[in-house]
């Protein structure tokens, strides 16, 4: 049964944040807040974690799992980025986007999208993220808490307990992050817009239809 920690959003408490980091760095599935809306994490180096992730949302590699890094320099080392895409990054980060970019060979190769050698990574503007990410000195690798049929992600800490308390060993609840997935940008060959979300595509010359 999972675990539930409520974690203040804008003065988490240590504690609780190097007990949540225990959790991942054991192979733990968490729910956590960040500042788009909910999201699944793990350990980036746990295989099994991993699977689980893939299992609760039904899905496969070729929906790009996320690194959520703590800054940009952590980004860097995860993903190949020349210099004008750094200064595009530097603008939106920490923000609620996901950039998909090439991978180095610091991400895993079961990590990657099959057929691109592509990961997706993003900083979080959330104080509870960003507390995990420094206790745990490495990315989380996350995505989307959005569950099998339904239409948007879940944001309610009791629901995500109540539907997942067999399947995750720990919900933060970090109070209300809205229910828009991140913005995301592709930057592998050129810039294109993937998806429009929370982020503003007009910071990479992008509309919303």
């Amino acid at each position: 049964m999972a675990q539930f920690f409520m974690i203040h959003p804008d003065n988490p408490q240590s504690r609780l944040v190097r007990e949540a980091v225990k959790i991942i760095q054991g192979g733990g599935v968490v729910v956590y807040p960040t500042d788009s809306c909910y999201a699944l994490g793990c350990q980036l180096g746990n295989k099994k974690a991993m699977e689980r992730i893939l299992e609760i949302r039904r899905i496969d590699l070729k929906h790009h799992l996320t690194l959520v890094c703590a800054d940009l320099s952590e980004l860097a080392n995860y993903a190949r980025v020349d210099n004008a895409q750094y200064r595009m990054l530097k603008s939106a980060t920490p923000g609620s986007y996901t950039f998909i970019l090439e991978a180095t060979r610091e991400v895993p190769r079961r990590l990657l999208h099959p057929k691109r050698s592509t990961i997706g990574l993003r900083v979080p503007d959330h104080k509870v993220a960003l507390a995990l990410l420094e206790e745990l000195h490495e990315p989380i690798l996350s995505c989307t808490l959005m569950l099998p049929g339904d239409d948007e992600p879940l944001y309610d800490p009791y629901e995500i307990r109540e539907r997942l308390e067999n399947a995750v060993d720990l919900v933060i609840d970090g109070g209300w992050c809205g229910t828009e997935p991140t913005t995301v940008i592709d930057m592998t060959d050129g810039i294109s817009l993937v998806r429009a979300g929370k982020g503003d595509p007009a910071l990479f010359g992008f509309t919303r239809d």
